[in-house]
Order: structure tokens, then sequence, then C-alpha cells
């Protein structure tokens, strides 16, 4: 078969995924290196967004998340007539009333925060302030992340990138994490980038009907993990900075031993196998005789172009991306995300039911197993936290593990938890907290493997 019959398309059918793809690959998975960092542009232009408007980023993801609570009751209240003309804002404010009551709250904590009003244990540096506070606070963070991962998400999207990776690399992750290939983009954008990244990527995609519910719950909760960068952040916060190079390599052993096991076992395993419009999955079709993964790859991205968006369309759908992470994700974070962070700092809770981990933590030869267990379970409600209790232990193979876990444990409501649940990715709170705690029982003996290896 000649070339011509393999790719029969126009010239600009091919720059149409050449050009948008490598600039979306430059944009969300190149790594570079700023000021000792390693970091990606997307993430850079944020950062350097957030430090511009730094004075202003409180009040004005305040007053994101009130407005979203108000037009989110007044839709509900007149039962969607109020957003009827718009099948988007319909989709993003039209939602049940568990979801509008925890807007409604997370509007609440928000104005008690930026305002400083009522009992301190809502809007504290270590609860509310956290999330809405000072420089380097979560809502900041992903104002802007949000703001450029939204805008040029469709580059990733819409003009073939996916469909040729997704065939190339589906006989690697297929068999390893039951995935069709196209998840590798999702979980590169999450490791070199940001997990809330991998999550808008992944929601965006079972949206639109290429990922399964359960594809999409093992992609969110298994590959949106945090950035290299925040990585070398917890490890210098536990005062081993000069052990980053075997960190990092543990993170990655326990990150990928643990994919391999998570969507095999529930409660991942037992979600449905259907697509969001209902429809069941179909087997993947083969590669057609005269292609092979390459070529085959290729085809299908030039020919996604076919129905790519005009300019004029493609802001339209970064400007949604945009408002459906700020106004959809904002209020659920500031809300369940404060409630979960009052819990951890002014309750025994985390270290209560930390205690039954000392056994295991002995069993495994942790040193100061008692300490290391108050910090197991506090990283559900925000990863830095084992990192911070963390580093007065004095053990630096304990504090090194305390570490490794944090990251590996993946799920915390402060950000990539409470991205989650604001998403469209089919996992309500309870399957986040099992998943926590299977990650942690899976990473555990592996991260303190490594470690007796190494100290």
């Amino acid at each position: 078969m000649n070339s011509k019959n393999k790719f029969p398309f126009k010239p600009m059918n091919h720059f149409l995924f050449i050009i948008p793809s490598f600039i979306g690959i430059l944009l969300f998975m190149t790594p570079i290196k700023f000021e000792d960092s390693i970091t990606i542009p997307i993430a850079h232009f944020a950062s350097n967004l957030q430090t511009a408007l730094q004075g202003q980023l409180p009040a004005i993801m305040t007053f994101i998340i009130t407005v979203t609570a108000i037009l989110t009751l007044i839709a509900k209240l007149t039962n969607g007539q109020a957003v009827k003309k718009s099948p988007f804002f319909t989709g993003l404010l039209f939602v049940p009333w568990s979801w509008t009551i925890i807007r409604l709250f997370g509007a609440v904590f928000a104005i008690m925060t930026f305002y400083k009003l009522g009992p301190e244990e809502v809007y504290s540096g270590a609860t509310g302030g956290l999330l809405l506070g000072g420089e380097g606070s979560l809502l900041h963070i992903l104002f802007t992340v949000f703001l450029f991962a939204g805008m040029f998400l469709p580059l990733l999207l819409n003009f073939g990138l996916l469909e040729f990776f997704g065939i190339i690399l589906t006989k690697i992750m297929r068999p390893l994490f039951t995935l069709p290939g196209r998840s590798s983009i999702d979980s590169l954008a999450s490791w070199l980038g940001d997990g809330t990244i991998g999550v808008l990527l992944t929601s965006k995609q079972y949206e639109e009907g290429h990922y399964t519910k359960r594809e999409a719950a093992v992609v969110g909760t298994t590959f949106s993990v945090v950035s290299i960068t925040f990585t070398l952040v917890v490890i210098d916060q536990v005062g081993l900075s000069h052990l980053f190079a075997p960190f990092y390599g543990t993170v990655l052993l326990a990150g990928v031993i643990a994919a391999v096991i998570m969507p095999r076992i529930p409660p991942l395993s037992r979600k449905e196998d259907s697509y969001v419009s209902g429809e069941e999955k179909k087997p993947e079709p083969g590669t057609p005789k005269g292609y092979n993964a390459f070529s085959w790859g290729y085809y299908k991205a030039v020919e996604r172009t076919k129905h790519a968006p005009s300019l004029p369309q493609f802001i339209k759908q970064g400007c949604q991306n945009i408002l459906d992470m700020w106004m959809g994700v904002a209020p659920i974070i500031m809300a369940i995300g404060t409630v979960t962070l009052i819990i951890a700092e002014h309750t025994p809770f985390f270290s209560w039911i930390g205690m039954p981990f000392i056994p295991l933590l002995e069993l495994l030869q942790i040193p100061e197993a008692a300490a290391a267990s108050e910090t197991i379970l506090v990283g559900f409600a925000d990863m830095f936290l084992p990192a911070l209790l963390g580093s007065s232990i004095e053990s630096e193979m304990t504090r090194f593990i305390i570490a490794a876990l944090s990251v590996t444990q993946l799920i915390y409501m402060s950000e990539v938890g409470g991205v989650v649940l604001g998403s469209k990715i089919p996992i309500d709170f309870k399957e986040l907290f099992i998943l926590f705690i299977e990650r942690t029982l899976i990473t555990l003996p592996v991260i303190t493997l490594v470690a007796h290896l190494i100290f």
C-alpha cells in the first residue's frame, strides 16, 4: 500500500495535527528548569501570574466561589429554568441538592476566611487560610493553573494527539494498567506538571466519551500525582533534600506498583465499563492491514483534525474549561477541604485512626513507630501535613518513609481529592477514602523496603 493511499488527507490536516500537538507537548509535557526547580511552561506561567496577582487572589476566589453558590441556588430554586437556554451552564449550575449545599458551605467558609469572621478554627492559616489565605494557598494556585491549563487544553484534546498516543501505547497501558493508551498523556501531564491538570484532562475525556466510568476513575485516582517540583518541597521539609534522587526513584517505583494493583481490586475494579452516555464499552479495533501501530496512530490523529475547532471555537472551549473548573471545583475544595483540615488540626481523629498502624510499622521495623503512625492518615486532609508533622522525628529513615508515603498516597482532600469530587469523574467521598487506605497499604511496604536498603 503506497503512502498516498495510507494517508488520504489534505496537507492542512497534517499541519493541524503536527503544529497544535507540538505546542501542546511543549506547554504541558516539556520539563524546563527555572530558578533551581523543574517545571513545565504551563505551571511556570501560572506561577508568574500568581505572583503578579497575589494581593488580589483571595478576593477573586471568594467572589468566584460566592457567585457560583448564588447562581447554583437560583438554578436549583427555579428547577433549571434560569439556565435552560445554555446547555453548558445547565450542566454547571443545575446540580443535585447535595452539591448545592456543599457549594453554599464553600461560599460561607470563603467569606469567613476572607473577612476573618466567626471562629478562628475556620479561617486560621492551618485550615481555611491554607486554602484561601496568603502566598501559595491552594485556591490561588488553582486559579492560575486552571486559567492556563483550561485555555490550552484543547491543544491536547482536539487535534489528534490523544488518538496518536492512544493507538501507539495501548499495548503498554492496557496490560499493565487496564487503560487505553491515551491515558499516558494524562499521566505525563500530572507527573511533569500538576495532579490537577491530569484530573482536568481526565474529566474532559470522560465527558466526551473517550473513557469509561472505570477508566476515568482509575486514571483520576491513580495517575493524578503531584509534580516533580512539589516533591522537592516535601523532601526539603523533612530535611532530606540531599536524598532527592533515591526519594523520587522510590516514589516512582511505589507509584507504578500501586498503579498495577489498584485497577484490579475494588472499588475501582467494580466500576462500570460503560461510557457517560450509558453505552457499553466496545472491543478496541485492531490495526488494519497495511498499517503498523505508528502509521495507524498517525492516520487516526490526522483524521481527527477534520473535526478540529476553529479559532473562535477553540477560545470558547478554553473559556468553558476555565469556568467549569473555577466554578465546579473551587467551592467543593473550599467546603470539603476546610472541614477536613479542621478535623485534622483541632481534633485527635487522625491520631486515633492512625493507632492501628503502629503494629504494622513496628513489624516493618520503622523507628519511632508511634510518632510515625500519627502521620499515616493525616495526609488524607492535605499531602503536606505528614511532612510538617514528621519533620520533628529524629530518625532519618522514618522521615524518608513519611515523605515518600505522603506523595504516593496521592489522594488528599485539599487538592486532588477535592478536584476529583468537583469534577465529573464518577468517584464519591467514601470511595476516595477507601482508595487512600489501599494506596497506603500497598505503597508503605515498598517504600519501607527501599528505605531499609538506603539507611
